[in-house]
């Protein structure tokens, strides 16, 4: 059996093959991935998220739930924001000491216009501390993909230590494939052949992670 055979047995065994096809193959893929590389801590796993973050120059801040609503405040404040976006199920008392202009996701909004808003803010699906990656799913309280990658500031709020895995695989384990998944290692980066980095091209220029605790 050549190479091309295997390989295109194994996409016909993961569609569910049509009737007939062959269900076995002399190579199989050895799926005995580490489901977590170490042995941590909670509270090590929410330090190694808030280090990886760091590492992919992310701002990293850290508040209480009582301390959420100025600590959002004073990150718009610092960036100079006059408008913000906000997902149509975010918490309102998140908001509650700014009175920016809203920017609302909906149909309407088109990438002109969210392309004028300073700032966004949302929260999270989960956060995975291996990889310092937090990914959105689309839920009421993070909004449509566009909302998070036409402004140039992004504001997320994790609950740690409730959104906080190790890797990869637990937070797939957490996550629904159909939703629009979106998948963000740090602020929007490229690097051409010379590698000189260029942040903001495809998403913002400014990530702010809150790690939001009690």
């Amino acid at each position: 059996m050549s190479s091309r055979d295997v390989i295109l047995g194994r996409v016909r065994r993961a569609l569910g093959g049509p009737a007939g096809a062959p269900t076995t193959y002399d190579t199989d893929i050895d799926r005995g991935y580490l489901h977590e590389h170490g042995d941590r801590t909670t509270t090590q796993t929410v330090e190694l998220l808030a280090e990886n973050l760091a590492d992919y120059r992310a701002n990293v801040h850290r508040c209480t739930a009582g301390e959420l609503a100025a600590t959002v405040a004073r990150l718009l404040a610092e960036h100079g924001s006059r408008s913000v976006v906000t997902p149509g199920g975010l918490h309102e008392e998140w908001l509650a000491q700014t009175g920016l202009t809203r920017v609302a996701d909906d149909e309407q909004s088109t990438p002109a216009a969210l392309d004028q808003a300073d700032s966004v803010v949302t929260a999270c699906a989960v956060a995975i501390a291996e990889t310092g990656t937090i990914v959105l799913d689309g839920s009421p309280d993070q909004g449509r993909r566009r909302i998070t990658l036409i402004p140039d500031h992004h504001i997320c709020v994790v609950r740690v230590p409730d959104q906080v895995v190790s890797s990869v695989p637990q937070a797939l384990e957490r996550l629904d494939p159909t939703r629009p998944l979106t998948w963000i290692s740090g602020p929007s980066a490229t690097s051409d052949i010379e590698l000189d980095r260029v942040e903001g091209v495809h998403g913002p220029r400014t990530l702010e992670v809150i790690l939001l605790s009690g």
